[in-house]
């Protein structure tokens, strides 16, 4: 059931290719300060509607397609659409009460919170929690966090909770700027996130 349920590799395109390493620099203090001028200015940011491509993978499997997801305070709803499931579509939705997994050959399934329910119906480790607070380019709250940034001043690499995030892309026509791709990673899992639209409201 979990193999049937995995996108094939063979999906995952450019969304899993290395890049050639960015330069990095360690957070100083105005880099620091420029942050936490972000992180405000996002703090109260959600109410959104975010569209792209989602590539995942195991170590082992994987695969891609495309996504939205719909922020309403603490709901939300993600329903991902790929080739490699013959059209079907999985929607995620739910919030503190609970999570919905939808699109299951098995039908729909329940449980008490997004990461542990992906995990045990497709085997996928996807950090949800945190990865609301890591497409804003913010860090996640409650959980410490190391930061380096690039040439542009902006985050390059966000190290926390076991995972590394890697941003790859900006969308600088932003203000503040907003990532437009990253690469989370936590040995063997690996989820990318290709950014083609925001709409806040």
């Amino acid at each position: 059931m979990r193999r049937r349920l995995l996108f094939a590799a063979a999906a995952l395109p450019l969304l899993l290719v290395a890049c050639v390493p960015a330069v990095r620099i360690k957070g100083d203090a105005g880099l620091l300060r420029a942050q936490r001028g972000r992180e405000q200015a996002l703090a109260q940011a959600d109410h959104w509607i975010l569209q792209g491509r989602l590539g995942v993978s195991d170590g082992r499997s994987g695969g891609s397609g495309s996504f939205s997801w719909t922020q309403n305070g603490d709901q939300y709803e993600f329903v991902l659409r790929g080739p490699a499931i013959s059209g079907m579509d999985f929607r995620l939705s739910g919030g503190p009460q609970g999570a919905l997994l939808e699109g299951l050959r098995g039908g729909a399934l329940r449980g008490p919170d997004a990461e542990g329910l992906m995990r045990k119906a497709l085997g996928w480790e996807v950090p949800l929690h945190d990865l609301r607070a890591w497409v804003l380019g913010l860090r996640a709250p409650g959980v410490p966090a190391e930061l380096s940034f690039g040439s542009d001043r902006l985050p390059s690499l966000l190290q926390q909770d076991g995972w590394t995030v890697d941003y790859r892309e900006w969308d600088g026509s932003r203000q503040p700027p907003l990532p437009s791709k990253l690469f989370a990673e936590r040995a063997p899992y690996k989820v990318r996130l290709l950014i083609e639209s925001w709409q806040f409201r």
